[in-house]
């Protein structure tokens, strides 16, 4: 099945690039940056002519800035072939359907989808794709694609395009617009936010994380999406005429009045009782999460800083609600708390086994009559200090019926080689095995 992403090297097509070559797809990419490097590096072919990539194509999917979209899928839709679909990665819904309605052939089907997500995030797993399949115009591919998402763990949403801007001016637009408002009221109070991390609460703290989540985005694509969603300037009107009634009635020292405010917006909300429990969870994962690593003083940690990508690993000094000093190789490293995730021990131990050198042992022994050899090979296994173990040889020629193995163990560095292969020894003996010479 021949794919074509237009715009498959940016972020999101990238992300879907891989995606789609992942589960079988032939994939081909085209960027108007004309960045050949970028499909090279995935391992696909960059369209050197586009027309002839979208004439030949099973399925071309346009990820695009949101404001040249409708004009990419004018320009590809006649091109395609019949039988093909035309799907769309857009954050708004009405615009980029209607242009595929009016410009696909008859015999192309067509898809709107936005993805509830962005390139950060690593899998479908829980991650929410609205679609907007078209009557008549949706049959063969709606099914396949929901069907591909859903498989990978995605929850699939069915809306209409124009319901889908409705909720998205509000969902999106006013979320972003909200945060960046916040984002500039800090500058132009010349408010110090690193400083008031010193007196935060849980809530303030994970708002303001979200808000410099959000300016630390691509300031073009939220531009679009306030910009290219027509119903996003009515909530923009609505959101400011209520923070100037609100405003105006602390300005007047109207308690009555901000009470009556608040629980009529509490009535109207009506989950709040769930929104504190969701929220809850939230802060005590941070929580626990910095009582887990001062629980860790003493002891050997992964630490991933989130904005290097670098893993830190080594013995944990001190932790403040500020900041954390790891050990590595005598060396002390501070870190800020906000900054880095504490590694799980699986997370840690994939990390070794990917990133560190291993010495490895061959172990010989006769088995107990009857016994499979894989058993041993799991039980070995189990062992935190092994990064892996496999069986390399067997021979059954034995006098006794009895069946020798071979099992080679991949060490992580640090462990002790010779231990490890003793302390592997003395397990296999224990559990009736007869070590060979």
């Amino acid at each position: 099945m021949k794919m074509l992403i237009i715009g498959g090297t940016g972020e999101m097509g990238k992300w879907f690039t891989k995606f789609f070559t992942d589960h079988g797809y032939e994939v081909v990419v085209w960027g108007s940056s004309q960045k050949t490097e970028i499909a090279k590096q995935m391992g696909v072919e960059f369209a050197s002519d586009l027309d002839n990539a979208i004439r030949t194509s099973d399925i071309v999917i346009i990820t695009v800035p949101i404001d040249i979209t409708a004009d990419v899928i004018r320009e590809t839709a006649p091109k395609m072939k019949a039988g093909s679909l035309l799907m769309d990665l857009t954050s708004i819904k009405a615009e980029p359907v209607r242009a595929m309605r009016e410009t696909a052939p008859d015999g192309v089907e067509i898809l709107g989808t936005h993805p509830m997500f962005g390139p950060s995030i690593p899998t479908l797993q829980g991650q929410i794709v609205i679609m907007s399949p078209t009557k008549g115009r949706s049959e063969k591919w709606f099914p396949i694609m929901r069907n591909l998402f859903e498989e990978n763990g995605a929850h699939i949403e069915i809306i209409k395009p124009e319901e889908h801007d409705k909720f998205v001016s509000v969902v999106q637009g006013l979320t972003h617009f909200a945060y960046i408002t916040i984002g500039n009221t800090f500058k132009s109070l010349d408010f110090d936010v690193s400083m008031s991390r010193r007196f935060m609460s849980p809530v303030y703290e994970i708002m303001v994380d979200f808000v410099g989540r959000i300016l630390g985005q691509n300031p073009y694509l939220y531009a679009h999406i306030q910009m290219q969603n027509e119903q996003v300037l009515k909530v923009h009107e609505t959101f400011i005429s209520e923070c100037n009634i609100l405003s105006e009635i602390v300005r007047e020292q109207d308690i009555e009045a901000f009470c009556n405010k608040m629980t009529e917006a509490a009535a109207h909300f009506k989950d709040t009782p769930s929104a504190l429990h969701r929220s809850d969870k939230l802060i005590n994962a941070k929580i626990s999460e910095f009582e887990e690593m001062i629980a860790s003083v003493g002891v050997e940690r992964g630490l991933y800083h989130n904005y290097s990508g670098v893993t830190h690993v080594g013995t944990i000094k001190k932790v403040t609600p500020r900041a954390v000093i790891i050990s590595k190789g005598g060396k002390d490293v501070y870190l800020k708390t906000e900054n880095i995730r504490l590694y799980t021990e699986k997370e840690l131990k994939d990390w070794k086994v990917k990133n560190l050198l291993h010495p490895k042992r061959d172990i010989s022994v006769l088995l107990p009559s009857g016994a499979d050899a894989s058993v041993f090979e799991k039980v070995i296994d189990n062992d935190e200090r092994i990064a892996s173990t496999e069986i390399i040889d067997t021979y059954s020629g034995i006098s006794d019926n009895r069946l020798s193995a071979t099992f080679r163990i991949t060490i992580l560095e640090e462990s002790n080689a010779t231990k490890m292969q003793t302390d592997v020894e003395k397990l296999l003996c224990g559990l009736g095995c007869k070590i060979r010479g």
